[in-house]
């Protein structure tokens, strides 16, 4: 871990027993991962584990304390807990605590993922099928030219509208 402090990196060690984690730093604490999910964090030098309804009273029972931050107008829980005090220096009372995070944090993954909904289907669209291309018409042959009459000459039209009139 790039950047650890020495109680992150006991954590780490604490906390190992549960498998491969990742700790990152943030907001200037640490959060600590299990399969890309946060289920602990350290803030102002305490470890605290991830809760939801069902661990929720378990921590309680147990004597554990929220974790509590100053909002802009009041006080704000989180959804951390402190482990027990007895599991804090010993990590194989640490496990079925760091588990019960880790089942939590999947739980609230599980919430906030999206439900995927069927997409209603469009009715196909007709597609219009391609133009064809036109065959090739055959060429017409030129008109062939009617047989000339021979044509009068002038002076025998002449003679022909003298005669008529």
């Amino acid at each position: 871990m790039a950047g650890t402090d020495s109680y992150a990196e006991y954590v780490m060690e604490l906390l190992e027993k549960v498998g491969p984690i990742q700790g990152r730093r943030m907001f200037g604490g640490w959060g600590f991962y299990f399969e890309g999910k946060m289920f602990a964090i350290i803030s102002q030098g305490q470890l605290f584990l991830k809760v939801d309804d069902i661990t929720k009273p378990e921590f309680e029972a147990a004597g554990c304390k929220p974790f509590i931050y100053e909002g802009k107008e009041r006080h704000v829980q989180m959804a951390y807990w402190t482990p027990p005090s007895d599991a804090s220096d010993d990590a194989y009372e640490m496990l079925p605590w760091a588990r019960r995070a880790i089942d939590a944090s999947r739980r609230a993954a599980l919430k906030k993922a999206p439900k995927k909904q069927p997409r209603e289907k469009k009715p196909p669209v007709a597609k219009k099928a391609p133009t064809k291309k036109k065959a090739p018409v055959a060429k017409k042959a030129p008109a062939k030219k009617k047989p000339s009459v021979a044509k009068k000459a002038p002076a025998a039209k002449k003679a022909a509208r003298l005669k008529r009139s």
